[in-house]
């Protein structure tokens, strides 16, 4: 691959101290630190190269590859990263919700849509951006990119089926109709994100989302 900078924010970093042996798992976690740094700070995927990283987190370039075999193996790390935070998010407000299950679908797609705005870049690259490469040209599979965003998904799954299993809900298939309600959240939040001057209604579009998709009962 012919790398180059990309970018002109990524200063030289003085040089790392070496891993002592067995702390090889510190670096891969430090690579994907500054892949994810690069990525905040200029919002732009191309600028995450093996050259910006290394020179990022204070090594050389081939220090990468017993790591990571190319840069898509770098975006796939951090993006793997940002859906984990994102599950982890998403569960503990649904914990923190309460019993009432209603609640619980209300807070995990407020949650959601929070996240979305809370991180736009990240959330851009999480659902393609301009990494998703075509398989076969580098080192991702099918398999890696069809496991991402499966945790979250079975968090706002398992919250329709509260609702439904509570007879707050008529959804009769809680993972379909969870998959057309994350489509509506996720269609909301890049419209919110690109769009400035929409005339938002002032009433809650995102609790109108909720509500219809999830075909909740009245109260």
């Amino acid at each position: 691959m012919n790398e180059t900078d990309g970018t002109s924010s990524a200063a030289p970093t003085r040089a790392r101290v070496r891993n002592r042996r067995g702390e090889g798992g510190r670096l891969r976690e430090d690579i994907v630190s500054a892949a994810a740094a690069l990525l905040d700070e200029t919002g732009d995927e191309r600028a995450i190269t093996l050259r910006s990283v290394a020179r990022r987190v204070g090594i050389a370039a081939p220090s990468i590859y017993p790591h990571f075999p190319d840069q898509p193996a770098i975006m796939l790390a951090v993006v793997q990263r940002e859906f984990a935070a994102l599950g982890a998010h998403l569960r503990a407000v649904a914990q923190e919700a309460g019993d009432d299950p209603r609640d619980r679908l209300y807070a995990v797609c407020r949650a959601y849509l929070g996240y979305a705005q809370s991180h736009p870049e990240r959330y851009r690259t999480m659902f393609g951006g301009l990494w998703m490469p075509t398989l076969g040209d580098n080192s991702l599979t099918e398999d890696d990119l069809t496991r991402l965003g499966t945790t979250a998904l079975q968090i706002l799954t398992d919250a329709l089926a509260d609702c439904a299993a509570a007879g707050q809900s008529s959804v009769t298939s809680p993972q379909l109709d969870a998959v057309t309600l994350w489509l509506c959240l996720h269609g909301l939040a890049q419209q919110q994100a690109v769009s400035r001057v929409f005339p938002w209604p002032e009433e809650s579009i995102a609790d109108a989302i909720i509500t219809r998709i999830a075909r909740l009962e009245d109260a």
